[in-house]
């Protein structure tokens, strides 16, 4: 296994082309300025998630209640990791860098129905009875199991801060791998 992880991080990254790199730097921008300005509000983008959280609790009962409970959390995480995982060995940068930054962005919608853990003020959808304890809110139930609920507002901020500096992150590694094409490109027809 590791000799497989080591062979694929020798392998060079697909190359971004200029106008590429510009291209998705700038969707990049708009999308944070747009999330940005959202402030802790669900995003487009979040109606998406909801359907992969939803399936997940769905995919997860038959492990149990407790997996189920996590599960719609952990595919809403999981497919877009898993994604940015595949994309990662197949060394497809701008694929890799979508995948994992909607990764991250995941964080930040978790984040926001993670603060509303006690006031349960978000309006909830789910699968099935929604007035069973089953479908009450979901970080209501977790922190209150692992008896942080009181916590949900600091967790929920560091959660928010992770995925943000996790998104920004992606941003700047596509840029570096933008720029550093470039300067490879530039280096080869100086040689040429």
């Amino acid at each position: 296994m590791l000799e497989w992880l080591r062979e694929i991080a020798e392998v060079e990254w697909k190359p971004v082309g200029r106008a590429g790199a510009i291209g998705w730097l700038v969707f990049y921008a708009v999308f944070l300025l747009y999330a940005f300005s959202a402030s802790g509000q669900f995003l487009l983008i979040d109606n998406v998630n909801l359907v992969v959280h939803e399936g997940g609790h769905l995919l997860f009962s038959w492990l149990g209640s407790t997996m189920t409970l996590w599960g719609g959390t952990l595919l809403q995480w999981l497919v877009p990791f898993l994604l940015a995982a595949y994309f990662w060995t197949q060394r497809q940068t701008t694929a890799y860098v979508f995948s994992l930054f909607f990764f991250f962005e995941n964080w930040i919608y978790t984040a926001a129905y993670m603060a509303d853990a006690r006031a349960q003020v978000l309006p909830l959808v789910g699968v099935g009875d929604m007035e069973s304890e089953e479908s009450m809110h979901d970080f209501y139930r977790i922190f209150t199991q692992l008896g942080v609920l009181d916590h949900d507002t600091q967790i929920a901020a560091a959660v928010r801060i992770l995925g943000w500096v996790g998104m920004i992150g992606c941003v700047a590694w596509l840029g570096w791998r933008g720029l550093r094409a470039q300067d490879q490109a530039k280096g080869a027809s100086n040689f040429g």
